[in-house]
């Protein structure tokens, strides 16, 4: 079968390449699983189907030469074929298919034979020898590589000698080593100038001896963990005695070494010499919790000492005196701050010497604030005589530039168990009763009243809580009618400003008015009644019969001092009567007496200014002003409003005569001056009666009505009108 397959392929020349691929897939075929190659299966039958060419023109060369098989062999090698595997299924494949798929007629079929045979025994004579060669260079290689390994590792150890010497003698932190028994075994330059500069007392040492009061608890616990090998590292702040006594602050860091089978088997301390930036430290906490001017500790520092003492238990005690200068602005003011400082350094230096008991220290707040501290058993009557030394030193004169000025303190005083009590909650309490000490005149203590505190804490979450509770529309108005006392109608109404607190309930003006006074809300707020008043009058000019009640109702919207003095008073009234078509006869504006009292021209030109458009201005609280009557003829009012204490005493039968000439000497003097007669708190109908004989225009009061919504007014005038 072979000489005619053979004698088929030379009849075909042409289709050789093809053969030629065929053979190569065998050939892959074959030993591509044994291989090493990293080429894919169709790039290493592609480089097969090279070799296999080379073959074929050996096989078919005019003069037979076994280089080109010799040369395949190695290729073969060098493609990574190195198994012998590979070798022995090369040779099949072409014992076997290289003389079917490459054969010729040109040759005998023996030649061709004696040819192949040939080839095979070249090629792995070849593939041996590239082997070989290959393999003699791989160790070549290795050893060569070794040898580098060897001589870089002697070089590398060289340079981590001399580095690491470099390190240990130029560091800037003090380095020593110590075996595990805590011998020091060796120590660099910086660690022995740490120490002193005398290097045989560091070196001669164990690190046993290097222990300092002031050594944290855990520092021996976690350095015997270490020498035992239960830990790598730590790391503390810890305090060493030099040779001379003095401390040496380190950061200290300690780390295990172990061998090369990982046994411990010496210690190494790293140490930073933090003595100057630990005195640092000290210096800025000392300027952080003293005061500058003072030198008294601040109120960091008193804080942190109240939170202490009050953080005692159960069964300790605590007294606290909080004192405040009396009139230290007005000495600040008039020779300057340069002498109010002074003069406080001097009180500082007086209260100092005041708490010298165990237990007792003294720190300024801030301005002329300060407090004093104390603590026992006893401090229901320690703290009080603390404050009494303290005012005591206080009273003996402070010369200033010439001049002696007596200082006088207020102080509150809070004293009780420390349990249950937070810091700020103890100053709070304080500080309200010092501003109860200085209400009462000053130069004395008071002692801390929880009903009083809370009064006051309630004054100031009220005025805290103004501004918001106007934004939302929590106040609103009632009204209390004004009636003529000769006919009994109506003449009137008062409007009464109400706040509905949403925790309080509805409260009266005597709660917040004072409070909007004193936080300026009183502009904005007496703006919004005014224009309220004045919209509910022309409601309620709008709802009655026309000529009703002989003229129209009056509303009367009292006016605060600071009101009085607000410069927008005229051109606000004006606009707001103008907006909502009022009359200005039918606005009353009432300002209590003592608002009046001394007034000067320039606080009376808007009430004039007012009363010469046509609104009348009352003048209200009539008799507890203590004014001289003189002035009524100098003041733009057209009704004075008679204090109810003058009328209380006619709600009795028989009425105080004393009373009776009282009140008719008044309405005569007003009637002369042609001013009208209202009174307050009328309650009886005997009362009434009294009072229009005596010949009073016009009242209000619970016997008539109480102050309620406009619709009540509005029933009541349309009663009176029909």
């Amino acid at each position: 079968m072979v000489p005619s397959q053979a004698a088929g392929s030379a009849a075909h020349p042409d289709g050789l390449e093809d053969r030629l691929r065929r053979f190569a897939t065998i050939w892959s075929r074959a030993i591509f699983p044994s291989s090493a190659t990293p080429l894919t299966r169709p790039a290493f039958e592609k480089q097969l189907l090279s070799l296999a060419r080379e073959l074929n023109e050996a096989l078919h060369a005019r003069h037979f030469d076994t280089g080109p098989a010799q040369r395949v062999g190695a290729a073969l090698v060098a493609a990574h074929c190195t198994d012998p595997e590979a070798l022995g299924r090369t040779l099949g494949v072409i014992d076997s298919y290289l003389v079917l798929y490459c054969g010729t007629e040109e040759l005998p079929a023996e030649e061709i034979r004696a040819r192949c045979a040939r080839s095979q025994h070249s090629l792995a004579a070849g593939f041996a020898q590239a082997l070989r060669e290959r393999t003699l260079c791989e160790q070549e290689a290795i050893a060569r590589s070794a040898l580098a390994a060897r001589s870089d590792a002697e070089e590398a150890l060289h340079a981590t000698e001399v580095r690491f010497r470099a390190v240990f003698e130029g560091a800037a932190i003090g380095i020593g080593i110590a075996d595990l028994e805590g011998q020091v075994l060796e120590v660099n330059d910086t660690l022995t100038q740490m120490f002193g500069g005398l290097e045989h007392h560091v070196r001669s040492r164990n690190v046993s001896e290097w222990v300092h009061p002031e050594d944290v608890p855990q520092v021996w616990r976690m350095y015997g963990e270490l020498v035992r090998g239960e830990r790598e590292h730590f790391r503390v702040e810890k305090p060493f005695y030099r040779n001379d006594g003095t401390v040496l602050w380190t950061n200290l860091t300690v780390s295990l070494l172990r061998d090369a089978e990982g046994r411990p088997q010496y210690q190494l301390a790293l140490m930073e010499d933090t003595t100057e930036r630990r005195l640092l430290n000290l210096r800025l906490r000392y300027e952080a919790t003293h005061d500058a001017l003072t030198g008294l500790p601040n109120r960091t520092l008193f804080f942190e000492r109240l939170e202490k003492t009050l953080a005692a238990g159960d069964g300790a005690r605590f007294g606290l005196c909080y004192l405040d200068l009396d009139g230290f602005k007005a000495i600040n003011d008039s020779l300057g701050h340069s002498a109010g400082d002074r003069l406080l350094v001097e009180v500082a230096d007086r209260l100092q010497s005041c708490a010298t008991a165990p237990g007792e220290m003294v720190a300024r707040l801030g301005g002329d604030e300060f407090v004093a501290l104390t603590s026992g058993p006893d401090t229901e009557r320690d703290v009080a005589d603390l404050a009494s030394r303290i005012l005591g030193t206080l009273s003996t004169p402070i010369r200033l530039d010439g001049r002696e000025f007596t200082v006088r303190g207020s102080i509150g005083i809070v004293e009780g168990p420390a349990a249950g009590r937070g810091p700020a909650e103890v100053l709070r309490s304080a500080d309200i009763t010092m501003y109860r000490a200085k209400a009462a005149g000053g130069n004395r203590y008071e002692l801390a009243d929880p009903e009083a505190d809370k009064r006051a804490i309630t004054r100031h979450g009220l005025t805290t809580a103004l501004p918001a509770a106007l934004e939302r529309g929590e106040f609103f108005i009632e009204y209390q009618p004004l009636v003529h006392l000769d006919d009994g109608t109506v003449h009137g109404a008062e409007a009464l400003v109400r706040w509905s607190h949403p925790q309080h309930g509805v409260l009266g003006p005597d709660r917040f008015i004072p409070l909007a006074e004193h936080t300026g809300l009183i502009v904005p707020l007496g703006r919004w009644v005014l224009e309220q008043s004045v919209r509910q009058a022309r409601c309620w000019q709008e709802q009655l019969p026309p000529g009703a009640l002989g003229g129209p109702l009056r509303i009367n919207v009292n006016l605060s001092p600071t009101q009085l003095q607000h410069p927008g008073l005229v051109a606000d009234t004006v606009e707001v009567l103008e907006r909502v078509g009022l009359p200005p006869g039918a606005l009353c504006l009432e300002v209590t007496e003592s608002a009046l009292i001394g007034a000067d021209d320039d606080l009376l030109k808007p009430l004039r200014q007012l009363s010469e458009m046509g609104v009348d201005i009352a003048l209200d609280d009539f008799g507890t002003g203590y004014s001289n009557l003189a002035n009524l003829r100098r003041l733009p009012v057209n009704v004075l409003k008679l204090d109810r204490s003058f009328t209380q005493g006619m709600q009795q039968h028989p009425a105080d005569p004393v009373d009776l000439k009282i009140v008719e000497g008044i309405v005569s003097l007003a009637h002369s001056l042609e001013l009208a007669v209202t009174v307050e708190g009328v309650e009886t109908g005997a009362q009434a009666e009294q009072l229009r004989r005596l010949g009073c225009d016009t009242a209000q009061g619970w016997y008539y009505a109480r102050p309620g919504p406009p619709e009540q007014l509005h029933t009541l005038s349309l009663a009176d009108a029909v």
